[in-house]
């Protein structure tokens, strides 16, 4: 292992810092965008975990992934290695608990297979590093990053194993608690919503025939995702869901070490019978729920995307369909670049070809990029607030506005649509 003084500094285009799924769905849209060029970008992954069960990116949650986000992941050649892992949603449940609020929205009606589907993260993460592995990527991976300095050309990085990197444009797709961040001394402002989430799988007693449920309570909002059944399990009278739950901080340490049965029933009472009831839970895991939000998600040569840009509050699960749509936004800037590049001439040999200028972190780049994903990006934070306040808040008019609006989508099918739009991700 060589030592920082003494390694060799390997110059990239691009070095992503972060391998989970912002950052593994950035570097293989990259590699495959270089595919057919004469002109080629240098990719760099660091990531600091494998990608087994102790990733904190790949843990036990899964996450829907909608629609729109399908469509992306499709053009960037990740989506067929992943549709295998993947449940469909067919309908989406919504009520107000102890009110007559109440709606649905359909895959069938819009003339689509599903709105979306359910991954179960950790699968998902060996898929992706296999394609990592498999790219025209330089993966570093365990490595974390130790030091990071900048100047006008680019970022220097040192990595912990002693690898030593520069790069034109330095990408942050290391999660909430961005190193990158602390390293650029950039802040973030955060908002504390009082809440925990709750997440873990459930068994029920009866199949979800692929429908996803978002109820709001009283403390918070609470999700089930249908989930492929597992070995053992006898699919015809049995169904398994992911659980995200909100619930206040203290209630969500009673119910992380409460007994099965006594958390079970306290599900039951929150949710009701709609999916049957409840016979088996799994791990419990709680995790503190803020919104964090960069102001401008650019710095001198480096772009924030994904956790590292926002991190928002599970209710809609808009989470990583906001992340992807960054990574999207990148690509297409980057892409734009590439296309304007003047053509290499033919008669150049390889070396000439190979060092030919191409400087994707210029500024007029990283403002492009900014200005390509800032409507977007506000009015989906705006919307997130909105519902965590407004869905949590038991001020009466609060409540039978919100429950009035919830029965107009059922009244007025046509309401339904642009809802749906925005729940599958489409801008």
């Amino acid at each position: 292992m060589s030592s920082a003084s003494t390694a060799v500094l390997q110059p990239f285009d691009i070095v992503i810092v972060g391998g989970a799924m912002a950052g593994a769905s950035l570097a293989l849209g990259l590699a495959k965008l270089n595919q057919g060029r004469t002109q080629t970008l240098s990719i760099a992954l660091i990531e600091a975990h494998q990608a087994d069960d102790s990733h904190p990116g790949f843990d036990a949650r899964s996450i829907a992934i909608a629609h729109g986000s399908i469509f992306e992941l499709e053009r960037l050649g990740i989506w067929p290695k992943l549709s295998h892992l993947g449940t469909a949603i067919a309908d989406i449940h919504i009520s107000d608990r102890g009110h007559f609020g109440m709606t649905e929205l359909n895959a069938k009606p819009l003339g689509l297979p599903a709105l979306g589907q359910v991954v179960e993260l950790a699968q998902v993460g060996k898929v992706l590093f296999e394609q990592l592995q498999q790219a025209n990527i330089s993966l570093f991976c365990p490595a974390k990053l130790s030091q990071l300095t900048t100047d006008t050309d680019g970022h220097y990085l040192t990595l912990d194993d002693g690898s030593r990197l520069s790069a034109k444009l330095l990408v942050a797709a290391d999660g909430a608690n961005s190193v990158v961040r602390q390293q650029l001394n950039q802040g973030a402002d955060s908002i504390d919503f009082n809440q925990s989430a709750i997440v873990a799988n459930i068994q029920t007693d009866q199949p979800h025939q692929n429908c996803a449920y978002e109820r709001f309570t009283e403390t918070g909002p609470l999700a089930l995702l249908p989930m492929g059944n597992v070995k053992g399990m006898q699919a015809k009278n049995s169904a398994r869901l992911s659980l995200v739950w909100a619930v206040s901080p203290a209630q969500a340490q009673q119910l992380a070490h409460t007994d099965e049965a006594d958390f079970l029933q306290q599900l039951q009472q929150a949710f009701g019978h709609r999916v049957g009831r409840f016979t088996q839970v799994g791990k419990r895991v709680t995790y503190p729920l803020t919104l964090t939000t960069m102001a401008r998600p650019i710095f001198h040569r480096c772009v924030f995307i994904g956790n590292a840009a926002q991190t928002l509050h599970p209710i809609a699960g808009q989470g990583f369909n906001l992340g992807l749509r960054d990574v999207v936004g990148l690509i297409k800037v980057i892409e734009s670049e590439l296309n304007r590049q003047p053509t290499t001439d033919k008669n150049l040999d390889a070396e000439t070809k190979t060092d030919a200028a191409i400087d994707v972190g210029t500024s007029a780049i990283l403002h492009q990029y900014l200005a390509s994903r800032q409507s977007d990006r506000d009015s989906t934070l705006r919307n997130i607030e909105f519902l965590v306040r407004g869905f949590s808040n038991q001020h009466w008019p609060l409540v039978a506005g919100r429950s009035i609006g919830l029965r107009l989508l059922s009244w007025l099918p046509p309401l339904k649509r642009p809802v749906a739009q925005i729940a599958m991700g489409w801008r």
